[in-house]
């Protein structure tokens, strides 16, 4: 799972820029399409009609989205042809920029990737219109959605009152079970342990000495054997699940929430100190990976197939050193004063930016109608994952004719996400936890995942919320960007330093003051805030 935490103040001024200098031609003939006169639609229409439509995909996929076998069903299913405008995920927010710059507007944009940020302006300088009231007259499968789930409402819901946004929803098990408590999941080498003699570590301690026993022994031979890697400030790939041992522990990004209600900023912890002292342990002692501090993906990747870690950190050990046994997910450690805690992950499947109307287009009911045929519970199993006999590539899905019910089908050694890749659209969609076992099997690899979540995390996980999906103003938004600008680097980069240096002590009064100067306590009073009116 990758996440972006900061963002610069120059970036959110250029959008900005882009959106104002595009609001005064946005009604473009050439990008969007004709107003077709369409009332009281019914699918599939008489005769076929267009929507022009700018997506992202893979690189991996199709150029053109036509030659999906879910666009083609649907395109079969309405009547309705989708021109569509791709781009391939690297260059995606760039030519969507330009578009609304130049006023050159489709009618729709499906997997936005929009900030709310961006949301808000667009929506400010009337580049995307509100959509609450095409959802409560045309889109019946996405109000069933809002009224068996109404959270999701009120987190679509900007500060205004207004909702300018259709969202993704993917559920897979709920509360503290939910697959998005944990991002960083500890996988430990077995076969070493079992060769070595040694047990599972369940202290700190423990594992010190499990990692200077991989050390000495050179498992992986011929001095190849690294005790311990991981991706520094890197999400899932981080070490961030060992600072549990010393208290609030810590996450992608440095916030959690007390059992009163109370948003605290982990980095500003003592527990946190405590936890950077303990790794300065391992590191001073040859324990940690050397590259660990500068590596990229594709480097951490390598080591991994080749079986070279005693333990190293992601959100699913298949993405690195494959689906076999060699390596197991190790609990949470108790530190030295017997205190353990799996900080939760504030993450949940929902994005509330998946798809917008622009204010170029002239067929609303239509483009509602469509974008309502994507919250169909068979269609988002498929928008999200992938479909089912397409004979001319491999299937995700086989469906059960007598049921109706989409079955996964596994798939040997082929890579989920590289099929997904190929074969799903994203964009708007819903898959509510009622869904599983009715309209569709859950896929494997996510079936396991609950269920290490169940058994060996959720038992020493203390928190009893997380930080939600706040909608913030665009004021708030501004302060809390510009403080993070700075705030979040320099976190970032004492922790490294203190890993290896080892002055977390002697520097850290100087630090707490730093954060002060960096105005980590308004901006601590921003989401505290944001907290209070999300639950409230």
């Amino acid at each position: 799972m990758k996440k972006i935490f900061t963002k610069t103040m120059s970036a959110l001024l250029l959008s900005g820029m882009l959106v104002a200098t595009g609001c005064g031609s946005n009604t473009s003939e050439s990008a969007s399409s004709s107003d077709y006169g369409l009332s009281d639609i019914s699918f599939p229409l008489e005769e076929k009609v267009t929507l022009n439509i700018m997506t992202q995909s893979s690189p991996l996929a199709p150029s053109d989205p036509n030659d999906k076998l879910i666009y083609q069903r649907l395109e079969e299913k309405t009547g309705v042809e989708i021109k569509w405008k791709n781009y391939t995920w690297d260059t995606f927010n760039e030519r969507r920029n330009l578009a609304i710059a130049s006023g050159e507007l489709p009618d729709a944009i499906l997997d936005a990737g929009l900030s709310d940020y961006e949301v808000l302006r667009n929506a400010r300088d009337g580049v995307i219109i509100p959509v609450e009231d095409l959802i409560e007259q045309y889109m019946p499968n996405l109000q069933k959605v809002l009224e068996e789930a109404p959270e999701y409402r009120a987190m679509m819901t900007a500060p205004d009152g207004h909702i300018y946004t259709f969202p993704w929803i993917e559920e897979l098990g709920s509360g503290k079970e939910s697959i998005h408590s944990v991002d960083v999941f500890p996988w430990i080498n077995v076969e070493w342990l079992d060769q070595l003699g040694l047990d599972m570590p369940k202290t700190t301690e423990e594992l010190k000495e499990v990692l200077i026993a991989f050390r000495d022994n050179d498992p992986a031979g011929e001095g190849r054997t690294i005790p311990m890697s991981f991706m520094i400030n890197h999400g899932g790939e981080d070490l961030a699940f060992l600072f549990g041992s010393f208290g609030l522990g810590d996450n992608w990004d440095h916030t959690v929430v007390s059992n009163d209600g109370e948003v605290i900023f982990t980095v500003a912890d003592e527990g946190y100190k405590e936890g950077i002292k303990f790794l300065n342990e391992l590191y001073q002692e040859g324990l940690m990976d050397i590259e660990a501090f500068e590596q990229d993906w594709n480097t951490y990747v390598a080591k991994g197939k080749e079986h070279r870690y005693g333990l190293y950190f992601t959100w699913d050990k298949g993405n690195i050193t494959g689906a076999n046994d060699t390596y197991d997910l190790m609990g949470a450690l108790e530190g030295p004063d017997g205190h353990k805690n799996v900080t939760r992950t504030n993450g949940m499947g929902f994005d509330r930016n998946r798809m917008v109307i622009t204010s170029a287009n002239k067929n609303l009911e239509l483009t509602a109608k469509w974008i309502d045929q994507l919250y169909e519970p068979t269609q988002s199993v498929q928008n999200n994952w992938g479909t089912y006999g397409d004979d001319k590539g491999e299937n995700i899905f086989e469906l059960d004719d007598a049921t109706g019910m989409l079955k996964h089908l596994p798939l040997g050694d082929t890579s989920p996400w590289e099929l997904r890749q190929r074969t799903f659209v994203g964009g708007p969609l819903a898959i509510l936890d009622s869904y599983y076992g009715v309209v569709t099997t859950k896929p494997d690899d996510a079936a396991w995942r609950l269920n290490l979540m169940k058994e060996v995390m959720v038992p020493d996980m203390l928190a009893e919320n997380i930080y939600p999906k706040v909608f913030f103003s665009i004021e708030e938004l501004d302060r809390l960007s510009t403080i993070e600008a700075d705030l979040i680097p320099y976190v970032e980069r004492k922790r490294a330093e203190w890993i290896t240096n080892g002055k977390v002590e002697e520097e850290w009064a100087d630090y707490l003051t730093e954060l002060e100067r960096l105005s980590y306590k308004e901006w601590l009073e921003i989401k505290q805030a944001g907290y209070d009116r999300a639950t409230n």
